[in-house]
């Protein structure tokens, strides 16, 4: 999903001989594109995403208090939503959900991005080799991943993950990749910290050498930190700039991996990690 993003007009200096006592003013540093505020599709988003969230419909006053939208604003955008197929409305009810226009754009995103299918016969050969459920996520910034390819394991151990499903991007094993090559001050590490939800919490010096340990390992193991009895392993993908954009992660029954096993699946992860960079 992406915002409008404004032209970033940069000053040249002009240096004139006729004005000798002038000041020459250098020019301004390059800070990027700067993003001009567009509401109306700040509200929109918004609303497609606390519906995606939501387990059921929503009534328009459930959306305009969810989201501090004034009603009438928050009604007209629903229209327009409504009326590009984003967005259903139950006549009895008058609950809004999601609607097929949705999986329209996904469909595109998933036909459009070479990723999953480069992963997915990677995830296919690791969950069958190892019994492990493995999953291709792409790293958006240090706010969420999102689920882009998946392979289920044998046993009756069952993720409910789906293609498409957004987590915290620093929770859990990927979470203490992302944050080690973020490059985050202390500061904004322990702030986000604090906003994670775990199972079986760290404490954070503890999760703070870990990241750092993940950096210099270059994979991270959660033993049952996320979920109870459940052991993540993941490593990371990176683009030509060495930027980490993705993750391949496996996900196992704690009491099935041993230290050992832990140890081998890993090296297998990080061979494929490599060849997919």
């Amino acid at each position: 999903m992406c915002t409008p993003q404004s032209v970033v007009c940069f000053a040249k200096l002009v240096t004139s001989y006729r004005m000798p006592a002038a000041v020459p003013v250098p020019p301004p540093a390059n800070k990027g594109p700067r993003v001009r505020p567009v509401p109306a599709v700040s509200r929109a988003l918004a609303i497609l995403q606390l519906l995606a969230r939501s387990p059921e419909p929503l009534t328009l006053k459930s959306i305009s208090e969810g989201l501090d939208l004034v009603t009438s604003t928050c009604l007209h955008i629903l229209r327009v939503l409504v009326d590009e197929g984003m967005v259903k409305v139950e006549p009895g009810t008058k609950r809004y959900s999601l609607d097929v226009g949705v999986l329209s754009l996904a469909r595109s995103v998933a036909e459009n991005n070479p990723f999953p299918a480069r992963i997915q016969a990677a995830l296919d050969r690791l969950s069958e080799a190892w019994n492990v459920t493995t999953i291709g996520v792409k790293v958006s910034g240090v706010e969420d991943l999102v689920v882009l390819s998946l392979a289920r394991s044998r046993g009756p151990f069952r993720l409910y993950v789906e293609v498409g499903s957004r987590f915290p991007a620093l929770t859990s094993a990927t979470g203490r990749l992302v944050s080690a090559y973020a490059d985050l001050s202390d500061a904004e590490l322990a702030r986000r910290f604090k906003t994670l939800a775990w199972e079986n919490p760290p404490d954070l010096e503890t999760w703070k050498k870990e990241v750092r340990a993940a950096q210099r390992k270059g994979f991270a193991i959660d033993r049952g930190n996320y979920m109870s009895g459940i052991t993540v392993i993941a490593v990371p993908i990176f683009d030509a700039q060495k930027r980490m954009t993705h993750a391949l992660v496996a996900l196992g029954v704690a009491d099935q991996m041993t230290s050992e096993r832990t140890k081998s699946l890993t090296v297998d992860l990080v061979r494929e990690a490599k060849a997919l960079s």
